[in-house]
């Protein structure tokens, strides 16, 4: 901490003390505020005079003249004009103004007017103090540059702005304007399925076999049943068991967590949206995405801050199929190739490490490297080799494929959907062979899940599943380039 900032705090501190010398307590219970700011806003109209509002904020500006003081007070629907004057206030009351500084939450009463400006004031007539602010608020400085207001950020450090969220959302109106534009979002998106009868249900997130997913899990241990136990990666087991109990259309948009690197598009800790429908199909699940994406983004596109940035769905996305795209751009028929060869080959485009990967992650890496970069416009590839999709049903007229689509935007997967796999024999298999592979060192792969076996012996109807990355998604439909611009507290180094 520099000798200034301790000075600052200090200074804090001093004013703390002063009002609570002064029979203030600077940390209220509560307050009457029966407006906001945009209400006032609106209450005054075209008028010079107003009525009498209540409004409660943090101070963002703050000019003293004396025997007069301007202010600006925000709350969460935007900003207004305060004005204070001694003769209103009285010599008692308005003295205490000097222990007030920007970030104090403070409660105001009084009528509306207008300046001579035309900017719509407060006249205060009462001021309580609701918190004071013993830490200065990194205020940044705004500009108008051709007629638009440009906002410059206080944060020396943009990484300071993941690790202090509540200071960065406090200070900028236009990150707190994101937040509720991915509220909307996902509240449309609980809409849009709970009109199609799919029930919300809620899975567990602590669970004995790990599941759904290629990835590598968190583990931990319960210690009073001595058991390991392991944060899930994907919610599919789970939701698929609760349709062979009757539930046919079932969604969850809960927290996923995989063991995995941090970049620009990966966070460990993560938002996921899977539902299931009995009796469909991945077709089926094609339709629903593009007509569920296209409710996603009008409701981003609701919020003004945001609507610009928001691209438009035409539907039907454009389609092409795994194996043909990667051959094309590979120039051989991969899936042909032979142990050295297929190595040989993705070390040639690019696969780090190629030694320590599994076949099937040697092709999942390559189809990477090739094709799935190169997907700016929304395309659903289709029909995966079955080495990658051990959940999903064989494609009718190729054992080789599976029922798969992945939806990728920009270069980035944005949903994955299968026709489910209903066979509880070819399910065991593929089991068997995710297990050998993980007993081979692939960390990514998964075991036998005895449980989720007996759940389809009893009798799993066909069904329709989808996986979609709702941070990934929001991150499309905001334009934002960094998945830690768009979750709240994402995971971060400790300071």
């Amino acid at each position: 901490m520099t000798e200034e900032t301790n000075f600052v705090l200090q200074a804090r501190r001093e004013k703390l003390q002063a009002l609570e010398a002064a029979g203030v307590a600077p940390y209220g219970y509560g307050f009457d505020r029966r407006h906001s700011a945009s209400d006032a806003q609106s209450l005054l109209g075209n008028a010079e005079q107003g009525p009498e509002v209540s409004l409660a904020g943090r101070i963002v500006a703050w000019r003293s003249h004396g025997k007069t003081t301007f202010a600006h007070l925000a709350d969460s629907t935007g900003k207004i004009q305060l004005y204070f004057k001694k003769d209103q206030l009285g010599d008692e009351a308005y003295s205490l103004l000097a222990h007030f500084d920007l970030g104090d939450i403070i409660g105001v009463h009084g009528p509306l007017f207008r300046t001579r400006t035309g900017e719509v004031t407060v006249r205060v007539d009462k001021v309580e103090m609701l918190a004071k602010s013993l830490r200065p608020l990194p205020f940044g400085k705004e500009e108008e540059v051709n007629g638009q207001v440009v906002r410059h950020s206080g944060f020396a450090d943009p990484e300071q702005r993941y690790r202090q969220r509540y200071a960065d959302l406090a200070v900028h109106p236009e990150v707190r304007a994101l937040f509720i534009a991915r509220s909307k979002m996902t509240r449309a998106i609980r809409q849009f399925l709970d009109e199609r009868d799919f029930l919300e249900v809620e899975t567990p997130i602590l669970q004995p076999q790990y599941g759904g997913a290629a990835a590598r899990p968190f583990t931990t241990v319960h210690n009073a049943l001595d058991m390991q136990l392991y944060l899930r990666i994907a919610d599919e087991l789970y939701l698929k068991r609760l349709v062979v109990g009757g539930l046919e259309r079932v969604y969850e948009i809960g927290h996923d967590f995989r063991n995995e690197g941090i970049d620009r598009t990966h966070n460990p800790e993560f938002t996921m949206l899977e539902f299931y429908q009995a009796y469909s199909d991945y077709k089926g699940m094609m339709d629903l995405v593009e007509k569920l994406l296209e409710k996603a983004a009008e409701a981003v596109r609701s919020v003004p801050e945001l609507a610009d940035k928001v691209p438009v769905f035409e539907r039907p996305f454009k389609r092409i199929e795994w194996l043909p795209s990667l051959n094309a751009a590979a120039g051989v028929d991969v899936i042909a190739l032979d142990e050295s060869a297929l190595r040989a080959l993705a070390t040639r485009v690019g696969v780090e490490k190629v030694e320590s990967l599994s076949r099937p992650k040697v092709l999942d890496e390559m189809f990477q490297a090739l094709v799935e970069s190169k997907l700016i416009e929304p395309t659903f590839v289709v029909d995966y080799p079955v080495e990658l999709s051990p959940l999903a049903k064989p494609k009718r007229g190729d054992p080789r494929l599976t029922e798969r689509f992945e939806l990728f935007v920009q270069g980035k997967e944005i949903a994955n959907a299968f026709g489910e796999l209903n066979d509880p024999i070819d399910q065991r298999r593929r089991f068997e062979a995710q297990a050998a592979l993980r007993a081979g060192g692939d960390e990514e792969a998964t075991g036998v899940d005895e449980d989720y076996l007996r759940a389809m012996e009893y009798g799993m109807p066909p069904m329709g599943g989808a996986g979609i990355g709702i941070d990934r998604l929001f991150m499309y439909l905001s334009g934002s380039t960094n998945i830690r611009d768009v979750i709240l507290f994402p995971t971060m180094r400790p300071e």
